[in-house]
């Protein structure tokens, strides 16, 4: 007896752009799936990085399975290749591959690249609703990297910023930052020719760096009382110290931390100074209700996320039911 026909729809990144996702409906399944996680709905594999000693970049691989919510399992395979843009291409290269939990099927094959862009600002701006002041008026960003605009175009949502300072090493890349936030968000952006200028004073910092190796750049001295700092950068720009000055500490996957040899707070692990004993919560604990997330203006905060693929799955979801609702991608024998 012949096996039933299989099919997979396929989604690449201009259908991904038609369809049209707006900032609410990127919010809502990433808190989705972190309050699943939350309330222990999910599995969540460590990464994997895939280095093939060719180039300056290397593969991240991230599977997981998020249950009655969404129910689905899902794998991101990753490039973070740094020198890509000589090549008039992005930094980071992603395919999402969606499965049946149940008997492995094969559903939906997404271009992630936009997928890890719009997650990543998700994850940010979710983390900064439930850890950042609410008054919280201005915003230190370094880094301009895919990730870099959804970061804040997401978060200016919530807060309406009254400053929005930015940096990037090359100055190439920090103007045509600045300029389309200025095109879309419809405000002044302020272009910072040094890290300090970014970090003194800013109520949120995110550090997204695009660093050869680590080094220490983000000075602990210039974090301002009461802010929520996030870095997420490959190779760590923070110093040994910031973890010292923080009242809690939180991460996406404490299962994560321990991982893989790259990461904003690698050296902080690996010197007890971020351990499950220091960790206040997972960020779903708190979405989900579970543990308290910002409890006063005055504490400072710190939330190190490194990429969940919970959030790539519920992302992709949402492309794809809506993708199915409006006739958009193909639909492709698989056998």
């Amino acid at each position: 007896m012949p096996y039933e026909q299989v099919h997979i729809d396929f989604i690449n990144g201009p259908d991904i752009e038609a369809l049209g996702l707006t900032d609410d409906e990127i919010m809502a399944a990433i808190e989705k799936s972190l309050a699943a996680q939350g309330r222990g709905h999910t599995v969540v594999d460590p990464r994997l990085h895939h280095m093939p000693g060719v180039a300056n970049g290397h593969f991240n691989v991230l599977r997981g399975y998020v249950g009655e919510e969404i129910g689905l399992s899902g794998v991101k395979v990753v490039g973070d290749f740094v020198d890509n843009y000589k090549e008039n291409l992005p930094s980071e290269l992603a395919t999402l591959l969606l499965l049946n939990p149940t008997n492995g099927r094969p559903l939906a094959i997404l271009d992630a690249s936009h997928i890890t862009d719009m997650r990543t600002g998700a994850v940010s701006a979710v983390g900064a609703k439930y850890l950042a002041r609410k008054g919280s008026k201005v915003l230190g960003h370094i880094g301009a990297r895919g990730t870099a605009y959804w970061n804040v175009r997401l978060m200016d949502r919530i807060f309406d910023f009254d400053e929005i300072r930015v940096h990037s090493r090359r100055p190439e890349s920090q103007e045509a930052f600045a300029a389309k936030l200025e095109k879309d968000l419809g405000k002044k952006i302020t272009r910072c020719s040094d890290w300090e200028s970014v970090v003194r004073g800013a109520d949120i910092v995110v550090e997204a760096s695009r660093l050869d190796k680590p080094t220490p750049l983000l000075k602990t001295e210039w974090i301002k009382q009461g802010a929520l700092v996030m870095p997420y950068g490959t190779m760590s720009a923070v110093e040994l110290s910031l973890t010292d000055i923080m009242d809690k500490m939180l991460m996406d996957d404490w299962g994560q931390a321990s991982s893989g040899k790259l990461g904003a707070l690698r050296a902080h692990v690996d010197a007890g100074k971020l351990s499950a004993e220091t960790l206040h919560a997972e960020l779903g604990q708190v979405v989900a209700g579970l543990k308290p997330g910002r409890e006063r203006d005055d504490e400072t905060i710190l939330l190190w996320h490194r990429g969940l693929s919970l959030s790539d799955i519920a992302l992709g979801h949402a492309i794809w039911t809506k993708a199915k609702a409006h006739g958009v991608g193909q639909r492709l024998r698989f056998f």
